[in-house]
């Protein structure tokens, strides 16, 4: 297990984390589908992953109505899982709990009732990383940061993140966040397959130029990308994706992925799954790979893709098939700034 620098901090994670909204369940609707692991499930698979040098657990207060915290705060507590050796990340947004007309969203009324709730449920007298969950066009930027700030300076709250914002919200946020001295989004935690690499276009450029983290959710599509489904409709029963098809994918390119990395993995003597990951964990990009389990053999396999490398031949094989359609202005700024990218290869050549 590596660890790597987490965003614009001073702080190191696991390469992978384990997601934990496969616990839970039994509360109805999509958590049911997703997973309905109970305590001594959970303990096994956060104790199978802190022994392979996982130190990053992601949760948040909607995953299953608020269970999927409560099982995980309890987790680390019957593993007796000393404080500083686990980062904890949770995430606010949806309704928790009693619903209520501001029970939601990301205002200043929500985060502060939020935190206390997540912080009750987890057993913890902070959290490591504090995320909004998405966007909520009902507040201003500043007053989520604002009292996200207030957060980090009572101790409340170590660092904060986004999920699944555009990249003119985020560079909005951080620049708000520069010029009023608040404490910044470190991290972004978004939706990023060799299947599906819609995040190269704005984002991935924004993070990099930032030196914001990434954290990858779905990294698996969902299970398609697993090698458990073929083209024909086949489909492993009792597979998430086989009751939940999310998040949306373009099927006939992913499963051109697929048969391209199924030839990888059968000459590698690995699963389809391990190179799926692989291939995320060998972009620069990428802080964290979420892993989400249902069973120790599928944790363990995730595991061990840590240990798989891909040479230059087979991620320049990987990038063909899931190249993404040229799109504009991508296009156009690769063609204005060809010539002065040549112009500084040539001059650091010298």
């Amino acid at each position: 297990m590596r660890y790597r620098k987490f965003g614009n901090t001073g702080l190191f994670v696991s390469e992978l984390c384990l997601g934990t909204m496969t616990f839970g369940g039994g509360t109805g609707g999509i958590w049911d589908n997703i997973g309905q692991l109970q305590q001594a499930e959970a303990d096994k698979l956060v104790g199978r992953s802190l022994d392979a040098g996982i130190n990053f657990i992601d949760t948040a207060d909607v995953y299953a109505d608020g269970r999927s915290e409560i099982i995980t705060g309890q987790a680390l507590k019957n593993l007796k899982v000393p404080r500083e050796n686990v980062v904890v990340a949770t995430k606010i947004l949806g309704e928790t709990g009693t619903k209520g007309t501001n029970s939601r969203g990301a205002s200043r009324y929500h985060i502060i009732d939020g935190v206390k709730a997540s912080l009750k449920r987890l057993q913890l007298d902070h959290v490591d990383l504090y995320q909004i969950h998405g966007f909520d066009p009902a507040t201003p930027i500043e007053e989520t940061l604002r009292a996200l700030d207030n957060l980090v300076q009572h101790g409340h709250v170590r660092y904060i993140g986004v999920s699944n914002w555009a990249a003119w919200q985020i560079m909005k946020a951080l620049g708000i966040s520069e010029r009023l001295g608040l404490a910044r989004f470190e991290s972004l935690q978004a939706y990023y397959t060799v299947a599906g690499r819609d995040l190269e276009r704005e984002i991935v450029p924004l993070l990099q130029s930032e030196n914001v983290g990434l954290m990858v959710w779905s990294p698996l599509a969902g299970g398609l990308l697993s090698g458990k489904f073929t083209r024909d409709g086949g489909k492993e029963e009792g597979s998430r994706r086989a009751k939940f098809d999310f998040p949306p994918v373009n099927v006939e390119r992913a499963y051109d992925c697929v048969d391209v990395m199924r030839r990888m993995a059968e000459g590698k003597g690995v699963s389809v799954a391990q190179i799926a990951l692989a291939w995320l964990l060998h972009q620069k990009v990428v802080s964290s790979v979420i892993i989400g389990a249902k069973r120790i053999e599928q944790l363990d396999d995730n595991i061990a893709a840590t240990k798989v490398r891909l040479n230059d031949d087979e991620l320049a094989a990987l990038d063909e098939v899931s190249q993404l359609p040229s799109e504009y202005p991508g296009w156009m700024l690769t063609r204005q700034g060809e010539y002065r990218l040549n112009q500084m290869k040539e001059k650091a050549a010298e």
